[in-house]
């Protein structure tokens, strides 16, 4: 049975089947893998392969809760190689090949979808922000900036072709926030790679991005000055922004759309004599706010980086934002001290404007995604198919859309109109990536990077919903593969997220500068009731 399976994709991919060998459960071997790398003379050692049953489960780093590692998978044979790479840097790299393959590879996670995925640690462990990995390792700091995943993908073609005995017919990279960097970055610097790339929330501005976070955490400080917003005054902050901008967007329904077009007035927030303690907003608070809703711009006016949106600041507490306590600047300190070098004696005081022009110059592990000129990936056939979230705290939206302009601005002297491969979404009410504030409800899922494990580690592409319109992956693949470009991605919200049993609202997500806009007409919640309109 699976031997004509493999036959099958080998005749479509143009290989012939007998040219390998038949990918079983006894040739999910150590062995088998470090002959494949032999073969090729890649320095690289294979440290584990893993056999995984159908419905079976994979956890290479021995997580003690099932919540954090995948569940449900097909029969598959999972790989981890260790690459040498420049100076003492090595990575790993993880390749997860399913015994029915649909023909793909995808660089993200997507093996239930019959992708043969691949994934990296970049080499370093633990998350990019703990920067002490790159205290005295300027070549990690190079595999984390672009050279560890170029160099997985390669292996990764190269291993599928030996498995399967064919090469992967068509190739994806699917990622969001430092992932959605990585793969603007590949887009930019190996246009070959890929054939489709999705980013979401890209933090593809390295030099400004990290410093931008910090500077955030700095209009707070020092903790309980005059001018720090109290904690408590978020929450009415976030509350006070859906009850001015919500209407203003034409439909009541605790979504802010169009929070670019909204007119608000902070000073209704202002204090007052009957005003209770931490439940408004002083005068000096104010000027705090207005730093936070208003773009970083320095000397001699130079814009630096794009605010934070309204509608976003039900999340300012928390995560990498940290606005609530001053102690949470140590947290943005990774990027100064540790890739850039200033070390311990760079205080939060001491960032200005040298501190960006520094950056610039340094550009630790070339890492900033800024080649704006992307017609080799555009000649080559591939698509890109961007989005963000309006309720981003953590990557301010504003950073796609400069990157969407300036890339447009170097595409159409040479004739090449963005749509044809190029598509961003804005996503009403999504925060960093995934999720939605309690007050909004807004639809947010359509099945992107790391979406799916909000439901559970088993779950893939949108329950109930897997097609195109629904799944970006799918959305993605239809372009691609079939010439049949997204106009809208139709996002999801559930009445329980954990479960997607039951579908609280869904609307469609228009590809810029498309704005979805109400009919007038039936249930706001059901998609069918919108369309997308031209913003100008």
């Amino acid at each position: 049975m699976y031997l004509r399976k493999v036959a099958a994709i080998a005749a479509l991919l143009g290989r012939d089947a007998a040219a390998s060998i038949v990918p079983t459960r006894s040739n999910c071997t150590v062995s088998t893998f470090q002959n494949f790398i032999n073969a090729n003379g890649t320095n690289a050692t294979v440290e584990s392969a893993t056999y995984i049953p159908q419905h079976g489960s994979f956890n290479p780093m021995n997580y003690t809760s099932s919540a954090e590692y995948t569940t449900n998978l097909p029969e598959s044979c999972a790989v981890q190689v260790n690459v040498a790479s420049e100076g003492n840097s090595s990575y790993l790299v993880g390749i997860i090949l399913p015994y029915e393959w649909n023909g793909r590879m995808l660089y993200g996670t997507g093996t239930h979808y019959g992708f043969a995925t691949l994934s990296s640690n970049l080499g370093h462990v633990g998350i990019d922000t703990t920067g002490t990995w790159a205290i005295g390792r300027p070549e990690s700091v190079v595999d984390w900036g672009y050279r560890a995943w170029h160099g997985t993908t390669i292996l990764g073609k190269s291993l599928i072709n030996h498995w399967y005995g064919a090469p992967s017919e068509y190739n994806y990279f699917y990622g969001c926030s430092t992932g959605g960097r990585q793969s603007m970055k590949n887009l930019q610097m190996y246009p070959e790679d890929y054939d489709g790339i999705i980013a979401g929330a890209p933090a593809w501005w390295t030099t400004h991005q990290q410093l931008w976070n910090l500077k955030q955490t700095t209009y707070q400080a020092p903790e309980n000055s005059t001018h720090t917003i109290p904690e408590k005054v978020f929450d009415i902050l976030a509350a006070e922004a859906i009850k001015q901008c919500d209407p203003q967007d034409g439909l009541v329904d605790s979504i802010i759309s169009d929070p670019q077009g909204c007119n608000f007035d902070p000073s209704r927030l202002s204090c007052n004599a009957t005003s209770a303690a931490d439940e408004c907003l002083t005068s000096q608070q104010l000027s705090t706010l207005y730093k936070l809703y208003n773009d970083w711009v320095d000397t001699n006016q130079t814009f630096v980086y794009g605010h934070m949106w309204l509608g976003s600041e039900a999340s300012w507490l928390l995560g990498n934002i940290g606005l609530g306590k001053n102690t949470t600047i140590e947290q943005q300190y990774w990027y100064p001290r540790d890739l850039m070098g200033l070390g311990d004696g760079f205080k939060w005081e001491d960032l200005d404007y040298q501190t960006v022009q520094l950056a610039e110059n340094l550009d630790p592990g070339n890492a900033t995604a800024d080649k704006f000129d992307i017609s080799d990936f555009q000649k080559r056939g591939g698509k890109f198919l961007h989005y963000h979230g309006m309720s981003d705290s953590y990557v301010s939206p504003d950073a796609s859309l400069y990157y969407y302009d300036q890339a447009s601005s170097a595409m159409k002297p040479q004739g090449i109109e963005m749509d044809d491969f190029y598509r961003l979404f804005l996503v009403p009410g999504m925060e960093h990536c995934l999720s939605t504030p309690d007050q909004m409800n807004a639809p947010w899922y359509f099945a992107g990077p790391d979406q799916a494990a909000t439901i559970n580690t088993g779950t893939y592409s949108t329950p109930g919903y897997r097609d195109a319109r629904h799944d970006i992956v799918l959305a993605m693949m239809a372009w691609v593969e079939n010439g049949t470009a997204p106009n809208d991605i139709i996002a999801t919200k559930w009445k329980n997220d954990t479960s997607a049993a039951e579908v609280l609202r869904q609307r469609p997500i228009c590809h810029y500068p498309y704005q979805a806009k109400y009919d007038g007409k039936g249930d706001h919640n059901d998609a069918a009731n919108w369309s997308c309109e031209m913003l100008y």
